[in-house]
């Protein structure tokens, strides 16, 4: 079978690529992309066209969706296959989603419940997964220098969202300033529903377009994107670093090394180790199964999918605490696997209990590395997908 893989540099890539390479498939790599940000949409199209015209190609697939693929696909007749790592993906809204060549799968369930009315034979649910093979290879390579350079009692590694000014850019009356950061309070005390979306007005979206610099739409969404855009692009990403510096904040009680390349200057407290930015490849892994209790902080725009940080601690064979999402409770166990808090008291005595039970807290990270790896892994997992496939041609 030859399949178009096409790249621009997600972290997903390579472990996706590999499946297909162990499973025989000739791959096409697509990847002028991943040098060269602004190619001419022509010269993109010809290249896949190029190997369309030499090659049967069974399917063209990327991690995230990209319109002009499908277009390609529907004028071609073969399928294109997507997979969701991300969460907002505009281009969902494109009218291409329509198209019957499409098989797209989104790892948020709620994201999947948004935009499978768009196309119902043609949009599925899959949650991510683990490359365990990978992982490990990079365990067994951890030296007595990697110890002492990643070893830590709490470990956060993501970035703060601190960079966008955009809503307090927002040229708003009293009110409507009011308004907005009445739904943002609100927003921050609901941790497991997002009711942003439908609170928003017309003047504040209106307000948001006139005074946001190149407002993300798309020419040919297939309905009004604007709140969707607002809520999931500016206003969670807010709220999610208004809750990731807080957090932070509170637990620096503890030794924490933060390993970010977002401006820390928000963030103080003798117990904070700053430590810049981590290799996905070569450094994360090391970073995850060093500390001895891996945060996670999920971002609000993911509103109740398992974001990839997640298995990836996991399949490393570290200990994860993180704030709960609805999806957790149906792929682990928590308190086997993994362990979650909803308040910040609850994180504290969690951080404070992990950090003084060794034992159990090893137990655990074994325990979740075990269930990643009998069910989880990125081969089990594209399995489904072409299952899916297969049933639905």
């Amino acid at each position: 079978m030859n399949i178009i893989f096409h790249r621009y540099g997600n972290i997903c890539e390579p472990d996706v690529l590999q499946v297909f390479k162990d499973w025989g498939l000739q791959v096409f790599e697509d990847d002028l992309e991943i040098t060269q940000k602004n190619i001419p949409a022509d010269i993109r199209i010809q290249q896949i066209a190029d190997i369309l015209y030499k090659h049967k190609i069974s399917f063209i697939f990327s991690i995230n969706y990209f319109p002009y693929l499908s277009e390609i696909c529907e004028r071609f007749h073969i399928l294109y296959v997507c997979w969701s790592v991300d969460c907002p993906v505009l281009e969902l809204f494109s009218k291409t989603v329509k198209n019957a060549c499409n098989r797209i799968f989104l790892f948020d369930y709620a994201q999947y419940q948004r935009f499978w009315p768009a196309n119902p034979d043609c949009i599925f649910y899959l949650p991510l997964a683990a490359n365990v093979e990978r992982l490990d290879s990079v365990r067994s390579s951890i030296t007595d220098s990697d110890i002492a350079k990643y070893s830590a009692q709490v470990a956060f590694v993501g970035s703060l969202y601190n960079h966008n000014t955009a809503l307090k850019n927002l040229v708003l009356s009293e009110h409507g300033r009011g308004y907005l950061d009445g739904i943002m309070n609100a927003q921050y005390e609901i941790t497991n529903c997002n009711i942003i979306e439908e609170l928003l007005t017309p003047s504040i979206l209106t307000a948001a377009k006139k005074s946001i610099p190149c407002f993300p739409c798309l020419p040919d969404s297939y309905e009004n994107m604007d709140a969707y855009t607002f809520a999931n692009y500016y206003m969670n990403p807010y709220i999610s670093s208004l809750e990731r510096i807080r957090t932070l904040s509170d637990i620096s009680v503890y030794p924490l090394s933060l390993y970010t390349r977002s401006d820390t200057s928000p963030l103080s407290g003798s117990n904070i180790s700053f430590k810049g930015g981590v290799s996905t490849l070569t450094e994360l892994p090391k970073v995850f199964h060093l500390g001895k209790i891996n945060l996670n902080i999920t971002i609000r725009s993911i509103q109740t999918g398992i974001p990839q940080r997640i298995w990836d601690v996991l399949g490393c064979q570290g200990f994860l605490l993180t704030n709960y999402r609805e999806e957790l409770s149906e792929y682990f166990e928590i308190g086997r696997d993994l362990d979650c808090y909803e308040t910040l008291e609850e994180l504290n005595a969690k951080i404070d209990y992990y950090l003084s039970h060794d034992d159990e807290r090893r137990q655990i990270a074994l325990h979740g590395y075990q269930t990643v790896k009998q069910h989880h892994t990125w081969h089990l997992r594209m399995a489904s997908m072409l299952q899916i496939i297969n049933r639905n041609l």
